[in-house]
């Protein structure tokens, strides 16, 4: 059903707009293939990518900084693939990492088509729990930036998703109304249940089909936004 009270939709980048998994293990191909030779990228990003989600759900409820963030994640995969590493070449890597990572700009299949659909129709924007200077990079190299009028992260609101307080600080800095404003994302905790206790609706985008209770609003395809917006 069309959403036709709407005004200003906001995006989540990573996950939802911008294919940060396959950005990521094209990143660490060209670390490995580098430095590491012997570590097999894709038996490394099959233990990375669960270690990654866990560790980002710690940092998003402030259980670990920053810093930890960037080191357990390398240092928990390089363990579970049983390679011998040491901390400084994990933070060599933690920073070829941040620095190749927005070179690689895959978007999810749509991205282009529908934001040339919404960009007339609505005023758009970002908010993303990502580190600023990356995600400005992410948007700007994949040439998608200029359809946005505001990008709020955490480091600019103080907090992070699913905090209302990173929500309210979007609103604001869009000039947006919470009734009139929807909020589209790919986790169910920190987009689509972080905006509707913010007072905002959602909708999850949900590509990998996982079961969803039946009152959220879901899409498995970016395209089919077209059906609310």
């Amino acid at each position: 059903m069309k959403q036709t009270h709407i005004k200003d939709v906001f995006f989540d980048l990573d996950h939802t707009l911008w294919d940060f998994d396959k950005n990521s293990e094209l990143t660490f191909d060209t670390i490995f293939n580098r430095n590491h030779p012997s570590v097999i990228t894709k038996d490394f990003i099959e233990k990375y990518v669960p270690i990654n989600q866990e560790c980002w759900k710690l940092y998003q409820y402030d259980k670990i900084t920053h810093e930890e963030l960037r080191y357990n994640r390398l240092k928990y995969s390089f363990d579970a693939i049983n390679y011998s590493i040491s901390d400084e070449e994990i933070d060599s890597i933690a920073n070829d990492y941040i620095k190749f990572l927005p070179e690689n700009n895959h978007l999810f299949d749509g991205t282009i088509e529908l934001l040339d659909y919404l960009k007339p129709k609505y005023n758009l924007h970002i908010i993303t729990n990502g580190f600023a200077d990356v995600q400005f990079k992410k948007l700007n190299n994949s040439k998608i930036g200029s359809y946005f009028q505001t990008i709020t992260n955490s480091e600019m609101a103080g907090v992070k998703k699913p905090n209302p307080i990173i929500f309210d600080y979007a609103l604001d800095l869009a000039k947006a109304k919470k009734g009139n404003s929807i909020m589209i994302g790919d986790s169910l905790d920190a987009d689509v249940q972080g905006a509707l206790d913010a007072g905002l609706d959602a909708i999850y985008f949900n590509e990998s089909k996982m079961h969803v209770e039946n009152h959220i609003k879901q899409i498995n395809h970016l395209l089919e936004l077209k059906k609310y917006l």
